[in-house]
């Protein structure tokens, strides 16, 4: 009988109580999108200080890291101690998935600049271009690459300098990292594969109700959804393709 395999969620965010009364939390979220049948998967809540133990981090395949209302630029305990582990997981060639938070807090670890972003917050659903000549020849997007995606954005920050040997695999008209990899042990994402409607209206409800976006701002980025889903069944394979394949001999 095959050996289990092992996944690990870096959670950089607590659960809403939307996400908490809907899915059981984040972490299920995570899993309905990149789990399969038969896998293991664990989560540590990092943001809570909740890490796992070194030694233990060659048990599993791959690792993700999620979203987070923090800043990737900020130099509490618990992002620092996150770098060191982007660090470590890179020196053992493991395979490590970044979205939003993640993505930037992987840039930064590999020498890379995040900052505020320059054009402003996305909280909506955008349309990233992909570099269809980058894309090869790791490919974790199958047969037919597209032109472009839709995917469900949530951020205020953005990567400004990528990684010396990080690669772009695609841009928009707001930012200009939108998504890329490094070697094929990193996949970065700035806009969440894991997120559908429903996150996103609960997320504009709850920024607006705080009194961090104004009434047009949040009609706004609902109505980038009024005929318009997110391409999540692409992005699931993209991100699954890269996780649970085996790793090829590039450098």
């Amino acid at each position: 009988m095959a050996e289990q395999k092992k996944y690990l969620l870096f959670l950089a965010t607590p659960d809403s109580e939307f996400a908490k009364k809907t899915y059981g939390g984040y972490h299920n979220v995570f899993v309905s999108l990149l789990g399969d049948e038969g896998e293991q998967w664990d989560s540590f809540r990092v943001v809570d200080g909740e890490f796992p133990e070194e030694k233990d981090l060659e048990k599993y395949e791959g690792f993700v890291i999620s979203g987070s209302s923090h800043d990737a630029f900020q130099d509490t305990d618990w992002i620092l101690k996150l770098c060191d582990i982007i660090k470590k997981l890179d020196d053992m060639n493991k395979k490590v998935l970044g979205i939003c938070f993640g993505h930037q807090l992987i840039a930064r670890a590999k020498g890379g600049k995040v900052a505020r972003a320059r054009k402003g917050p996305e909280l909506c659903l955008g349309n990233i271009t992909i570099v269809k000549e980058a894309v090869m020849p790791e490919n974790y997007f199958g047969e037919e690459v597209p032109a472009n995606l839709r995917i469900i954005k949530c951020h205020q920050d953005e990567v400004l300098e990528l990684p010396e040997n990080a690669k772009l695999l695609a841009y928009s008209s707001m930012y200009e990292v939108e998504m890329y990899s490094i070697k094929d042990n990193f996949l970065c994402i700035q806009g969440h594969p894991e997120y559908n409607r429903d996150i996103l209206f609960d997320i504009i409800d709850r920024v607006l109700a705080g009194g961090h976006i104004k009434q047009n701002f949040a009609e706004t980025s609902k109505a980038t959804m009024e005929k318009n889903e997110a391409d999540r069944k692409f992005w699931q394979k993209i991100c699954k393709n890269f996780l649970k394949r085996k790793h090829s001999l590039l450098v």
